[in-house]
């Protein structure tokens, strides 16, 4: 490699693997240093851009802990998290979402009909659905997994004064495939712009809200597991999401209750619930693991 020229340097370096290196490793790592290449090329990065680059990379990560995740934050708004969603989601299955830098593990177990609604002021929002596979038929015991903002668009590990596990719950479906809990509204929030990822949005003269919703990942063994979100149909940054999360079959209407006769069966807090109420259906759809896009 003494004669390394600018047209030479990618084959170069691509004639640096060895011949036990893992097939995937190996095409994943060549397309990503050719394009980085070719990027380098294309602009003609100086020095002071490179050095900039680094920087920004290394106040990512540290920026970067068990509560927030810069690199998911800048993968979000950079649309890459929605086009690995989108290459990967199975037709004829329920749309993907991205996973966003606030989910963290060990949310307590919440009973069929549970409340996470709690203290938050707020109409209560029955959140109800089936989960099926793309047969139609009803899967019982799918683990599903779910996350939201408080009415003032924080989430738990966002905020001191909150449980650091409110608006976080496990639950598994019925054997008929159904779920049911009470919650409140998720509000609209902008993502964290007090990190480099916020220096991205400034730069470009992009605001950085969110539209409302709620987070949901469905797994069962034998299926593949779904990450996704479910947006109220009214929300006003739906067409502008600072993440492209959003898909169309992902809006749902949550439907205004001037009546407790529409409380469903099961409910927990059916005694407590105020006029009015809302309630969003939402249901799922899981393709099987071996079952292609």
């Amino acid at each position: 490699m003494r004669n390394v020229e600018l047209d030479t340097i990618s084959d170069a370096f691509m004639a640096t693997f060895s011949g036990d290196a893992d097939p995937r490793f190996r095409v994943v790592l060549t397309s990503l240093v050719r394009h980085m290449h070719a990027f380098a090329k294309e602009t003609s990065l100086t020095h002071e851009e490179w050095h900039r680059g680094l920087s920004f990379l290394m106040a990512t990560g540290a920026k970067t802990n068990e509560h927030r995740n810069e690199f998911v934050l800048m993968s979000d708004v950079l649309g890459l998290s929605s086009v690995v969603d989108l290459l990967h989601s199975p037709r004829g299955a329920t749309p993907s979402s991205v996973l966003g830098p606030f989910h963290i593990t060990g949310a307590p177990v919440l009973p069929y009909g549970g409340d996470l609604k709690g203290e938050c002021a707020g109409p209560a929002v029955i959140v109800m659905g089936m989960v099926r596979n793309r047969a139609g038929q009803p899967l019982a015991d799918v683990d599903l997994e779910i996350w939201q903002t408080a009415p003032n668009g924080l989430y738990s590990n966002q905020d001191a004064a909150m449980d650091p596990m409110a608006l976080r719950a496990r639950l598994r479906t019925r054997a008929d495939g159904s779920y049911l809990f009470s919650t409140v509204r998720p509000a609209p929030y902008t993502v964290p712009t007090d990190g480099p990822v916020g220096d991205i949005l400034k730069g470009m003269g992009r605001h950085p809200w969110r539209p409302a919703h709620f987070h949901f990942i469905a797994q069962k063994p034998g299926y593949r597991s779904l990450v996704t979100e479910v947006f109220p149909s009214d929300d006003p940054y739906l067409d502008s999401d600072a993440v492209f999360g959003v898909r169309e079959g992902l809006i749902m209407p949550l439907l205004r209750h001037d009546d407790k006769g529409a409380l469903p069966a099961h409910l927990a807090i059916a005694h407590a619930v105020e006029l009015p109420f809302f309630t969003v259906q939402f249901d799922v759809v899981l393709a099987s693991d071996e079952s292609s896009a």
